[in-house]
């Protein structure tokens, strides 16, 4: 599995276009000749000179504005096609790390969660990349050389304008710590409540059947006026930082003003290099002092596009951290050819297997088991004695801590996990219904099936008699539409559709099925396993009677013979 990427390294994976930056920073300088011209401009027509004299300068300002638009409007495509760029290439490696998670970790992110924080709260990233970078930047090189042109002119000026300039990023470094907390705060309500509303969607049928619909959108009504609060507090943050800025700014502004005003008068000389400004430098520096300011107002109002997107990046990289391996996941696609299978029914033979669940109690230790190609055998026991977890290391969902599990003789590795597990069919205790139509739930996006092999597959689960299961119908997140047995012959339909599978792994396939329904699926079922290898984990004990052989595994199985 790739590594995780932390929220720097995400960041300097996702910055933006230096060159870019470097335009949109040079149009921000352009201002300084257009505030000559316009300055001297004003001198000409202040020494009595004709309209005339103003049409060079007009034109000058004219062509350095056309010239401002067109860098900045270049700089700002290519910083935003880098940012999407490298959001989606982010958004490629979270998707690929969740992948390469076990689907049977429990510390996995919930689908809703990680569905908001994907699809919603990453695209928090792109306004910080596109707005925040370039506005930093302008913030660090624009006040600069606008003070040294102040200074130029006017000593106590420049000293205004350096003077205001600190207080404000100092201030703003100040709210900026709260806005990011409270951003942070804000996805994570918001991805809760994701959660939770993808959740209980799945299990509309059963809240309907439990009456619990109104406490649960009282639940939902709570979440959402937890949300509104947390939002506000953000906007209320975001209006905050801009108060400050525009409150230092004003005061830097009318400071300068009211200097030049008075030096211009003669109330005093006091702050030039010995000598009286001309009206021309005086509207130069008047000009000049609000742009001073410009570029920090620009970073301040992309100050919440910061804090929104470090928390994104936080977010994100949480769901990229490691957790249970998958096994083989990116191995199949870097080996540089994929292992042979032999097709047929397989034998599985496990050797010396140690297994512990994370964090929880050991459920093998020293576990011996061989299956004959093409037997059908039933795995029986009391819950927590370790069915499940053996069906999924047979399945390759997760890694042993010792021993050796083969299928056709050929080891399970993280090389042959994914060739393995292309012969293997899975059903399930609880199938995933997904949204979408009833063919593309029993196809699984598989090559090669077409709709007849579906209704085929359908016709074998029983389903055909079933309106709400014809192919070209739509299902809800959850298998809204579909009662318990309905969604568990979906499953068996998966399981049909599958040809090339030879080793079938079920899970209590007819758990919490009525008698007659449960007749119907073994039937299918064990016609299904015709020629086929079968391991079903059930507590069934008519289901266990028609296989060839059963197994119990006790609370700590140990061996068992072939």
């Amino acid at each position: 599995m790739s590594s995780p990427v932390p929220p720097t390294a995400g960041l300097r994976s996702l910055a933006t276009d230096r060159v870019g930056n470097l335009i949109q920073g040079m149009a921000a300088l352009f201002w300084l000749p257009q505030a000559a011209l316009l300055a001297w401009a004003v001198q000409r027509l202040g020494d009595g000179e004709g309209f005339d004299s103003v049409l060079i300068p007009a034109a000058g300002i004219l062509l350095l504005g056309l010239l401002r638009s067109a860098c900045e409007a270049w700089g700002s495509r290519r910083v935003y096609a880098a940012a999407r760029s490298g959001l989606s290439a982010l958004r490629a490696h979270v998707a690929a790390a969740l992948a390469a998670r076990s689907p049977i970790d429990r510390a996995r992110p919930a689908s809703g969660l990680a569905a908001s924080v994907i699809a919603e709260q990453a695209e928090a990233v792109v306004p910080y990349l596109v707005r925040y970078g370039p506005a930093r930047s302008r913030a660090v090189v624009v006040p600069i050389v606008i003070a040294a042109l102040v200074a130029s002119l006017s000593w106590l000026a420049a000293l205004i304008l350096l003077i205001a300039a600190p207080l404000i990023p100092i201030f703003m470094a100040i709210v900026g710590w709260r806005a990011k907390a409270a951003s942070e705060a804000q996805m994570v309500e918001m991805g809760g409540m994701n959660a939770f509303l993808l959740d209980r969607l799945r299990g509309l049928a059963t809240l309907r059947a439990l009456d619990a619909v109104d406490a649960t959108a009282k639940r939902l009504g709570e979440g959402a006026e937890g949300l509104r609060l947390r939002t506000m507090a953000v906007l209320r943050i975001a209006f905050l930082s801009s108060a400050v800025l525009e409150l230092f700014s004003a005061l830097g502004v009318a400071m300068v003003a009211a200097h030049v005003g008075f030096h211009l008068l003669g109330t005093f000389e006091f702050g030039t290099w010995g000598r009286r400004l001309t009206l021309g430098e005086g509207m130069f520096v008047l000009l000049l002092a609000p742009a001073f300011f410009e570029p920090l107002r620009d970073l301040s109002a992309a100050w919440h596009d910061r804090a929104a997107g470090e928390a994104a990046l936080g977010s994100l990289d949480a769901l990229s951290a490691e957790g249970v391996p998958l096994p083989g996941a990116g191995a199949a696609a870097s080996a540089s050819s994929p292992p042979r299978v032999v097709s047929g029914a397989p034998t599985l033979s496990i050797r010396d297997l140690h297994y512990a669940q994370p964090g929880g109690d050991v459920l093998f230790e020293g576990y011996e088991l061989r299956v004959a190609a093409g037997e059908h055998v039933a795995l029986m026991g009391p819950s927590g004695s370790g069915k499940t977890a053996l069906l999924s290391l047979i399945a390759g969902l997760v890694h042993p801590q010792h021993g050796e599990i083969a299928i056709g003789g050929t080891p399970l590795t993280d090389r042959t996990a994914a060739a393995l597990r292309a012969r293997i069919a899975w059903m399930g205790q609880k199938p995933h219904v997904f949204a979408g139509s009833v063919h593309a739930n029993v196809a699984l996006g598989r090559g090669g099936v077409d709709a007849k092999d579906v209704e085929a597959a359908m016709q074998f689960a029983v389903l055909d008699e079933v309106a709400q299961a014809h192919p070209g119908m739509s299902l809800g997140e959850g298998g809204s539409g579909l009662s318990g047995g309905e969604a568990v012959r979906l499953a068996l339909a998966r399981v049909a559709v599958h040809r090339e599978a030879d080793l079938l792994l079920v899970d209590e396939p007819t758990a919490h099925l009525d008698t007659q329904i449960a007749e119907r699926v073994a039937d299918a079922l064990i016609e299904l396993a015709r020629g086929k290898t079968l391991i079903a984990v059930t507590h069934d004990p008519i289901l266990a009677a028609r296989m060839h052989r059963t197994i119990r595994l006790d609370a700590a199985p140990r061996r068992e013979a072939a």
